[in-house]
């Protein structure tokens, strides 16, 4: 291969991975295309970034480290920087403002929380960064679509189960709802026709007796598997 071969190449990569990256600006579309989010919670170092990398090849697009994993901000910045065009990388447990403005200035391309705070949504929406706060009433689902969130998080569902999103999107079928808790392989596509339109999932999807055991391999197997059941949902 010549030079001007291999720098066409690399021109090429670099125009590619900047067009995902332009398109990335509404992230609520990206989760409702994709419907997957990822959680990472208490990975870190070497294992964190093999675990994410190993995902990332199984076809998830959307992962997530929560804020109350040590050095979340570093993985944050670090996951920015080495899937660049491959995924989109965002901040969880984001639960107050502070912690807002740490997790975009880190890169956070997108925010989720297990609570609702609207000053959280509001300063986010002011620097185009999109928001999924956690709720589980109506009450809450309303006033976080009012402050400008463009999809729910409804948590915890794990006692609740898919009855209680078909309950609450009778009267609020307007407002995207990302599943999480409880849902797994076996209930996803009752979920999915309960009304879910994305799903948050933890351990279900980030194994932890693979990453433990140090078997990628295996986890990017499961995470193909999530994803093709995902995309399959109708």
């Amino acid at each position: 291969m010549t030079q001007m071969q291999s720098q066409g190449i690399d021109r090429l990569q670099r125009s590619e991975n900047q067009n995902i990256v332009e398109s990335a600006q509404d992230m609520t579309s990206h989760l409702l295309s994709e419907r997957i989010v990822a959680i990472f919670r208490g990975y870190t170092g070497v294992q964190a970034d093999s675990a994410a990398g190993a995902l990332i090849r199984g076809g998830v697009k959307l992962v997530e480290i929560t804020l109350n994993t040590e050095g979340a901000l570093h993985i944050l910045h670090r996951w920015r920087e080495r899937f660049e065009g491959m995924a989109w990388i965002g901040a969880g447990t984001v639960l107050d403002v502070d912690m807002a403005k740490k997790a975009i200035d880190s890169g956070a391309q997108y925010l989720i929380s297990p609570n609702l705070d609207e000053q959280v949504v509001a300063y986010a929406a002011d620097r185009g960064i999109d928001v999924w706060p956690g709720v589980l009433t109506p009450t809450e689902m309303v006033r976080a679509w009012k402050a400008g969130a463009k999809a729910l998080k409804l948590f915890p569902l794990g006692t609740l189960g898919p009855d209680y999103i078909r309950e609450v999107r009778g009267p609020l079928s307007h407002i995207p709802i990302m599943a999480t808790g409880g849902v797994d392989l076996g209930n996803i596509e009752a979920y999915w026709q309960a009304g879910a339109s994305a799903f948050g999932l933890g351990s279900k999807l980030v194994r932890s007796d693979w990453i433990q055991a140090g078997n990628y391999e295996k986890l990017e197997e499961h995470a193909s598997l999530w994803v093709t059941k995902a995309q399959s949902l109708a």
